[in-house]
């Protein structure tokens, strides 16, 4: 297990303009291969529940704290304002997180992190208080190493499974690989040193990729470009492992999993296994056992960034309600 001694954090206010800001510690967390790097905020009231949000590919910590109008599309904001901790985690390789070799990286290490950073969390972390419930929160590669981590570990309280699902449509997942390319041909990342193995998205992809044209704003597409991440294939092949029949059953936890209805990737072939919460909580079913307390929502209209699409208060809505019901703070 990592060493858990965190120094040298900094502890800021949230932002001015929100209605009960909380405050914000940054610090780096030492795994075996470097530093990942983390936020912890925590409500001004106190709680004693906390959401691990850690970014999946393509994306960094800014996919749950978004820049462009916070109001709307923060993650970590509004889950604050509902009562609860959030500690935002980037993958190794993206934003200030240790850039190992590419080809090193996978998603069973990423989820053996995530186990120490839960068993941190429950001994306090950055000098807060111990959580006696842990929630994580991932999204498409993220949500995947979620269900790796609870189902080796069973060591948190609630578990929340964005961008993913059972109804995998192969042909268009395989066609988004297939139009990555280095990030160091690209115009975000050239010169900056990375090998030629970490990947990201070619410019203007992103919105064929993540997002559907009828639900998201220019602003937050120019934005989301900004703030793109890369990645390495070696992430994949034991990241999917979650996606087959068998590992999600050994889920014990209260579970939620959150699809866009417009979502190329998880929807199926014509997107009718998202047609609507109800539809998608038949298929997924299957694929849990009666312990996870399976929930299953559907944000109609968004492709996979549902944290982005306009109307994404709606899904983070459906966070609070399932986790004010399931787990409490």
């Amino acid at each position: 297990m990592a060493a858990v001694t965190l120094c040298c954090f900094a502890m800021t206010g949230a932002g001015a303009d929100e209605p009960a800001a909380a405050s914000c510690r940054s610090f780096p967390f030492p795994v075996p291969q470097g530093q990942l790097a983390a936020t912890l905020c925590l409500p001004p009231g106190g709680t004693d529940t906390v959401m691990v949000l850690m970014s999946g590919s393509n994306f960094n910590g800014s996919y749950w704290d978004f820049g462009y109008e916070p109001q709307t599309y923060s993650f970590r904001r509004a889950m604050n304002a509902a009562g609860y901790a959030t500690l935002v985690v980037d993958r190794l390789g993206n934003g200030a997180s240790t850039r190992p070799p590419a080809l090193t990286l996978t998603a069973t290490a990423t989820a053996a992190a995530l186990h120490d950073i839960v068993q941190a969390a429950r001994r306090g972390l950055a000098g807060a208080a111990p959580f006696a419930k842990v929630i994580t929160v991932g999204h498409s590669l993220t949500a995947g190493t979620s269900v790796m981590e609870t189902t080796a570990y069973h060591d948190v309280d609630g578990v929340v499974l964005t961008g993913y699902s059972h109804a995998i449509n192969v042909p268009e997942t395989l066609g988004v690989i297939s139009s990555y390319h280095p990030a160091d041909e690209d115009p975000e990342f050239a010169g900056r040193g990375y090998d030629p193995d970490y990947l990201t998205t070619r410019p203007g992809a992103r919105l064929h990729d993540f997002f559907d044209s009828g639900d998201v704003e220019p602003e937050v597409l120019d934005r989301d470009e900004q703030t793109k991440e890369v990645f390495s294939l070696t992430e994949y092949p034991d990241g999917m492992l979650s996606t087959l029949p068998g590992m999600s059953n050994l889920i014990d936890v209260p579970t939620l999993v959150v699809a866009g209805g417009r979502d190329r990737m998880i929807c199926g072939a014509d997107y009718s296994a998202c047609a609507d919460s109800a539809t998608l909580h038949a298929e997924e079913a299957l694929f849990y056992a009666p312990a996870a307390r399976l929930r299953v929502f559907v944000l109609p209209g968004s492709g996979h960034a549902v944290n982005l699409a306009r109307n994404t208060a709606d899904y983070r809505a459906e966070v609070i309600d399932w986790a004010n019901s399931t787990v409490g703070h």
